[in-house]
């Protein structure tokens, strides 16, 4: 998701709606508490093809992007087939979220049927974020450094980074990009809760983000 230098009082304003909606008023640190093993990846980097695409069953929305909005996902694979499926939906709701603001549009399908709870609410309100200001995402997002932790069959923590420098807000009625020079908080921590459903779907519930983290600044 891109989550910079939109009118800042308005990005400030979503970004600390995110994580207090996440985190029950925690700061990072207090979601780290409440989702054990949530750390950095083993650095292990290894490009892997989009897990957003469909994978059949479950009645999965279609998430494909405009093609000016791209997405890559390093060391998505880890070897385990359980862990291997975490983490397919959790990069599954990261496309979500960048569909649903290229199409303008809080009640995508892929946002209810990749989002519940908290986790749901703050991505609307992250989605209506972009609305309120004409804007939508264009350039490439980069997710890397995942990390699972199951907890039994059907409850697991993911942290993960994003890499957002060649990522960039767009204004529709101008066409206007604002390519502004990366920084620390172009590079983003996610820490989530995911829940498997009835459909064998890994939902995201919970989720908590922070800019220029120092799990992900190079």
């Amino acid at each position: 998701m891109k989550r910079r230098t939109l009118p800042v009082a308005v990005a400030l304003a979503a970004t600390t709606t995110l994580l207090l909606t996440a985190c029950g008023g925690g700061g990072e640190a207090g979601v780290k508490d409440e989702i054990a093993g949530a750390d950095k990846g083993n650095g292990t980097l290894s490009a892997s093809a989009t897990p957003s695409t469909p994978a059949g069953g479950a009645g999965r929305p279609d998430l494909t992007l405009p093609n000016d909005v791209k997405e890559t996902f390093e060391g998505w694979k880890t070897g385990d087939p359980a862990k291997d499926a975490v983490l397919a939906d959790a990069g599954r709701s990261m496309t979500a979220v960048n569909r649903a603001i290229s199409d303008g549009d809080v009640n995508s399908p892929g946002l209810t049927y990749y989002f519940e709870g908290k986790a749901l609410v703050g991505s609307v309100k992250w989605v209506q974020t972009f609305i309120d200001n004409d804007a939508t995402v264009t350039g490439t997002t980069r997710y890397y450094a995942p990390s699972v932790t199951l907890s039994g069959d059907t409850s697991a923590a993911v942290a993960l980074c994003a890499d957002e420098t060649k990522a960039f807000n767009k204004y529709r009625k101008t066409g206007k990009v604002d390519r502004d020079a990366p920084s620390d908080d172009s590079y983003v921590y996610f820490l989530s809760r995911l829940e498997r459903n009835a459909k064998g779907v890994w939902v995201t519930t919970e989720v908590a983000s922070k800019g220029g983290s120092a799990q992900c600044v190079p």
